[in-house]
């Protein structure tokens, strides 16, 4: 595997991108438009995910970027619950539901996994990642 160089090479920050858009768009057609409070809380927590890797990644200190990795998780389990409440309100339709939670439940795996990653590489290398570019 090649190096990362940039956030946006993180297939972690992909699939989060790709779950804000999925929320953008559960959130721009029915009951939810019209709920600005809850579409505006569904938006916030989606953009969080992304923003917090991103983030993480540009303070170039592995110890940082696990910080904003933790971050980034919670802001996915935080989606999870209120699309809950949602789908048991019936805002949201069961089928989109499902899929946005595998979606949120992969995306937090991946957070977890490249946090571990992370840990390994910090504790072997015992040094501050170079540019935050990690080799896999």
């Amino acid at each position: 595997m090649g190096k990362i160089k940039q956030f946006e090479d993180l297939q972690i920050w992909k699939d989060a991108v790709r779950i804000g858009v999925l929320i953008y768009k559960l959130t721009s057609e029915g009951a939810l438009a019209k709920d600005f409070s809850a579409k505006d809380q569904l938006r916030r927590a989606v953009i969080s995910i992304s923003n917090n890797i991103a983030e993480g990644f540009e303070y170039n200190s592995t110890k940082s970027f696990i910080r904003f990795l933790r971050f980034s998780k919670g802001s996915a389990g935080e989606l999870r619950s209120q699309l809950y409440v949602l789908k048991e309100a019936g805002v949201v339709k069961i089928k989109d539901y499902k899929v946005l939670y595998d979606e949120l439940m992969k995306v937090s795996k991946g957070i977890q996994g490249f946090t571990k990653y992370l840990k390994e590489f910090d504790t072997k290398n015992n040094t501050k990642t170079d540019n935050n570019s990690f080799r896999f």
